[in-house]
């Protein structure tokens, strides 16, 4: 018990320090998540959330029923925002897992700059995609996959048929969700990477909740408003990151 405890202590005080020396970039990747949610995410992931509140109504709503805090928390879909945080929660700290343990060697510790100078770059790469400067980049037909893959969960999306949508889903490519892995992964910590896609996670929730709620055209207005905030916070976490990189490297 006394082993157990000391463990937890430990893994607590990592926290704590992660938190102190990542505090800056896990603001920036709920910020960029709160902005960018609103401004991509609702257009990529909305259909989906959509899809779940449709099939939800159809399954447990009786005819006439009015709203309610039950079903306007079934409406959050919260079962689902726990799927999709696993997926990039995971996803963070295994990519940071071994950046950690290479910047340990002796001659790879500048892995965790040139990491930070790349996640800089994905940031930069989206402000400019979102001043119309350069042109989106090709994800592929990956959506038709999951959408096959996922039919038979959306028939019932509700429990542990929502968490493993939001697993599943987790895994739709998308350039935001890559920039923000690569600036968690850059940290070269697994704790301090899980702890920024948490607050990804975190940040994209409003606005989704929003589109289950408020329903897609509803949210029209958010999203003009965001589309011109995204480029502005994308660039000052690239400012930040090439900050980090700098200070990591040795040389400042």
């Amino acid at each position: 018990m006394g082993g157990f405890s000391e463990q937890l202590a430990i893994l607590a005080a990592h926290c704590q320090v992660a938190l102190n020396q990542s505090a800056p970039l896990i603001l920036g990747l709920f910020m960029v998540g709160l902005v960018g949610s609103a401004s991509h995410c609702a257009g990529m992931c909305g259909p989906f959330v959509l899809a779940q509140v449709g099939a939800r109504d159809l399954a447990s709503r009786p005819a006439g029923e009015g709203p309610g805090l039950r079903r306007l928390a079934g409406l959050a879909l919260l079962p689902y925002h726990l799927g999709r945080a696993s997926t990039y929660v995971a996803l963070g700290m295994i990519l940071a897992a071994p950046i950690g343990a290479l910047a340990d060697l002796p001659g790879l510790r500048w892995i965790p700059a040139a990491m930070l100078a790349a996640a800089a770059a994905l940031f930069l790469g989206q402000a400019l995609r979102s001043w119309g400067l350069i042109g989106s980049p090709l994800t592929g037909t990956m959506g038709t996959g999951f959408a096959g893959l996922t039919r038979a969960l959306f028939q019932r999306p509700a429990g542990w048929r929502g968490y493993a949508l939001g697993v599943v889903l987790g895994f739709l490519p998308c350039g935001l969700l890559y920039s923000a892995l690569s600036a968690a992964a850059a940290t070269a910590d697994p704790v301090a990477a899980g702890i920024g896609m948490l607050g990804f996670v975190i940040g994209t929730m409003p606005m989704l909740i929003a589109v289950g709620l408020l329903g897609h055209g509803a949210t029209g207005h958010w999203r003009s408003l965001a589309g011109k905030a995204l480029p502005l916070i994308a660039s000052v976490n690239a400012a930040v990151l090439l900050i980090m990189a700098w200070r990591v490297s040795g040389l400042a």
